[in-house]
């Protein structure tokens, strides 16, 4: 079983319940496996802490961008808690090394593990607010998240990329970007794409990702870079 105690002396938060805090790190796939030592998985407290989290990061965007109008904070929101987000900061706080997973579970390190961090990132933020309350739970998702509005907001990562390096290349030049597949890496099981933005032909900048698509908005973002629209 894992040291629970390094966690709560890293993150600073020291629970009543002990079990809450086990349970928010235990994966179903865990419980399927070890029926004898742990009876709940982490689904319950993620469906918690997920509302906490739009609540918490609701209110921030509101307060923090009076100007701004619903669709943008919105997108806004929707950047800051997405599974990138959220897993990303997830690994910051070392979640990864006290997961509870069955033994095949724990041997996929690629995009899976990515949506297992964030939902155990919600999971946690649910069990600290049954442990410790509101207050607690927004403290928490504050050091956590907060900090990264100011690169979504200045770099544009709440829009979309495409879209927008469409709207601009069409603007400047009166055509359509393309984009083209450079080449794969990796195994089957956790494969890497990755993707030339093209304008007229020419390569402006490349992207990767776990999927073309998700390459594609890579070489997008980079390509605005590149030609300073952003």
């Amino acid at each position: 079983m894992k040291d629970f105690s390094l966690f709560e002396k890293k993150t600073g938060y020291t629970f009543e319940d002990k079990q809450l805090l086990q349970t928010a790190f235990t994966h179903r796939s865990y419980v399927n496996e070890n029926r004898d030592v742990a009876k709940e998985h982490n689904e319950r407290l993620e469906f918690l802490g997920d509302a906490v989290l739009e609540l918490v990061i609701t209110d921030f965007l509101f307060v923090r961008f009076p100007e701004r109008p619903e669709g943008e904070l919105t997108a806004f929101r929707a950047a800051l808690v997405n599974t990138q987000s959220i897993s990303a900061a997830a690994t910051e706080l070392g979640m990864n090394d006290f997961l509870l997973l069955s033994k095949g579970e724990a041997k996929d390190t690629g995009r899976a593990r990515q949506y297992i961090l964030a939902n155990t990132f919600e999971a946690f933020i649910g069990a600290l607010y049954l442990d410790q309350g509101y207050e607690a739970a927004r403290a928490f998702i504050e050091s956590s998240l907060f900090s990264k509005i100011d690169e979504i907001v200045e770099k544009r990562l709440w829009q979309d990329a495409k879209s927008y390096f469409q709207e601009k290349v069409q603007e400047e030049y009166s055509v359509t970007p393309s984009y083209e597949l450079v080449r794969e890496a990796g195994p089957d099981h956790d494969k890497k794409f990755i993707v030339a933005a093209l304008v007229k032909g020419e390569a402006i900048a490349q992207g990767e990702g776990r999927s073309k698509q998700e390459a594609e908005q890579s070489a997008a973002r980079r390509a605005l870079e590149v030609k300073k629209w952003v």
